[in-house]
């Protein structure tokens, strides 16, 4: 299976979050405004992403011959679901540089929990999801 197309949303996701940790760390109000361009931005690509997965990765991975890589495309999409809904929650909230301004350092909290959490994913699904469907 061809995977270049998820691999290439990864490093765009990752480069979204480091942006945002970068754009925070220079003052969470003072780039309210570039903040929440990043987070629509990074929600755009962090939906289409899914969206890929959901339609494409997954029920290919069901329909395949090999039961382990389906079980673990399984375990994968249903770990995926809460941290989905946690994202696309956050990416609603803080796409209003308004908001980001106004609550710096909830931004600040939630944005340490939830990109922690996609991060740690994405670095998962790099080392030992993606290397396991190249590898069938």
């Amino acid at each position: 299976m061809e995977i270049d197309r998820f691999k290439q949303q990864h490093v765009d996701i990752l480069q979204g979050i480091a942006a945002l940790r970068k754009f925070s760390q220079a003052g969470i109000q003072e780039n309210a405004t570039e903040i929440a361009r990043q987070v629509k931005a990074l929600g755009s690509v962090v939906t289409l992403h899914l969206a890929v997965e959901d339609r494409i990765l997954y029920p290919s991975l069901q329909k395949g011959a090999d039961l382990k890589l389906a079980e673990m495309g399984r375990a994968y999409e249903e770990d995926m679901k809460g941290i989905a809904n946690e994202f696309i929650a956050f990416s609603r909230k803080w796409s209003v540089a308004k908001t980001v301004a106004e609550k710096a350092e909830e931004f600040r909290a939630e944005a340490n929990s939830v990109l922690k959490v996609l991060h740690s994913r994405m670095q998962r699904e790099n080392t030992e999801f993606y290397p396991a469907i190249e590898a069938a």
